[in-house]
């Protein structure tokens, strides 16, 4: 009976494993993308300090670059938040 039963789950298992792996990618593309924002912002304050832009102009990208980077700790919050919920719900079903 076991072996019917794996055959049956199997295309839900791998339908589960796909969107698991597609989630853990989306992660990592945006922490990626954070490093990348920290990046522009040392360069960005490096510019200022040699004096390449004004501070007019650094002020615009800074807020630009920090609204992004806030953005995307939000998004993170908010997908471990879903995360946990998630386990608690498959702990309680478990029970």
């Amino acid at each position: 009976m076991l072996i019917v039963d794996d055959i049956l789950l199997f295309p839900v298992r791998s339908i589960l494993w796909v969107f698991k792996e597609i989630h853990n990618a989306a992660q990592e593309e945006q922490a990626n993308e954070a490093e990348a924002i920290t990046a522009e912002l040392s360069e960005l304050y490096m510019m200022l300090e040699t004096g390449k832009i004004t501070e007019t102009e650094f002020d615009t990208r800074e807020k630009t670059l920090l609204d992004r980077l806030d953005g995307i700790k939000e998004r993170e919050t908010d997908l471990e938040d879903e995360d946990q919920e998630d386990g608690e719900q498959e702990e309680r079903e478990d029970a």
